[in-house]
């Protein structure tokens, strides 16, 4: 095994504190949470989770490195097609989950340079830590933008504009559920004689076991995950979605692959200083969770609520369709050293065995026109 970088003084009494919260939650609701309720105290708890915490997440020196973080190019490929969708709107364009800030950065950078500026900018984030750097890196890179640039922390009870959310429905927290060969069952967790434990009991929700029951094949011990967290959340979208579009970047299957019986361990995994960690009870605090997302659960979502589902396919292909190509081709071969780099991170952002093929695009409109560049050719929505 791996051995993992061990956190400083510093960092471990901040993970203890969490670990502490979370049991005193665990012995409040006598002895089990569901492993959603572990998940979110672990990325969310206020000023102790992961995502309310200051540690650094992105980046070289972080966990994880998102698409934005590799090149500038993510964000000027994603802008054209932006640009296409913005004047069908209200002109608003609204971010989910905005990390460091960086991709707002280069969206707006090409969107002024398209000359399709939006007349406001709206970040909705959760975490006050991240708002400051997307502010900071907002304020140094693009100064005079910041007034079309608006921090929200929750949902605003209309939109009409283009929405975004990059490796956002990831982090939803999920149910765990584990299959006994007989039925389907809830794995929760609860407090054994060395920290948190996995314990499983009977589905007690109507709604979870059905899911769980149609969607997990037979198989003693097959594992994976449900999230009605992004199921919920792309209802909320519909219902408040007054014009628009909807544009969603995450790894993940459409669900006969995601529940295949060879994937018999689920999607769940940690990432902590760029390695994958299996225990998500390792450092709780100090690593990010992530589950998988089940595509067809999100396109089911989007047509309950009366969007209408524009197209879904590879994050390759998309990017392609979208003029990726052309925005390489606009940096300055003479500049050998950084066409390099931004050649090897286009590699990465396009390969198979990168993120090229794990990472899908999916997109939903509602008064919108349905021809977007972004899905132009290989759409996939007959696998969902």
């Amino acid at each position: 095994m791996t051995r993992l970088p061990q956190p400083d003084a510093t960092a471990a009494a901040h993970s203890a504190a969490l670990v502490r919260q979370i049991s005193e939650d665990i012995r409040a609701r006598g002895g089990w949470i569901p492993f959603s309720r572990y998940m979110e105290l672990a990325l969310y708890a206020p000023g102790l989770g992961y995502y309310a915490a200051g540690s650094t997440k992105f980046g070289a020196t972080g966990d994880f490195i998102t698409a934005p973080e590799m090149t500038p190019l993510f964000g000027h490929t994603l802008a054209r097609q932006v640009a296409e969708l913005l004047p069908a709107t209200a002109g608003t364009l609204y971010e989910f989950g905005a990390g460091t800030g960086r991709l707002a950065v280069d969206l707006l950078t090409r969107l002024e340079a398209l000359g399709q500026l939006p007349e406001a900018y709206v970040i909705i984030d959760l975490s006050a830590d991240l708002i400051d750097r997307q502010r900071a890196t907002l304020a140094a890179a693009l100064p005079h933008l910041i007034p079309r640039i608006r921090w929200l922390s929750a949902l605003p009870d209309a939109l009409d504009g283009v929405v975004l959310g990059n490796e956002l429905l990831d982090a939803m927290p999920c149910e765990l559920v584990v299959h006994d060969g007989q039925s389907p069952l809830q794995r929760g967790v609860a407090l054994g004689p060395d920290g948190f434990v996995f314990e499983d009991r009977v589905l007690p929700d109507e709604a979870l076991k059905a899911l769980a029951a149609s969607r997990l094949p037979p198989v003693p011990g097959y594992v994976s995950e449900i999230s009605q967290a992004n199921t919920a959340f792309i209802a909320t979208l519909g219902a408040r979605l007054r014009r628009g579009a909807l544009l969603l970047i995450d790894y993940g299957y459409p669900r006969h692959e995601y529940y295949h019986p060879q994937r018999h361990m689920g999607t769940l995994i940690g990432h902590y200083r760029h390695h994958t960690v299996h225990d998500p009870f390792y450092l709780p605090g100090l690593m990010d969770l992530t589950c998988h997302v089940d595509f067809t659960a999100i396109a089911e979502a989007g047509l309950e609520a009366g969007l209408d589902l524009i197209g879904y396919t590879t994050q390759a292909q998309f990017l392609v369709n979208a003029g990726l190509a052309e925005e390489l081709g606009g940096i300055n071969a003479d500049d050998a050293a950084r066409y390099l780099r931004t050649a090897s991170a286009v590699q990465k952002l396009t390969d198979p065995t990168e993120m090229g093929e794990l990472f899908k695009v999916i997109g939903f409109g509602r008064g919108m026109p349905i021809d977007w560049c972004g899905f132009a050719s290989g759409d996939r929505c007959h696998t969902l």
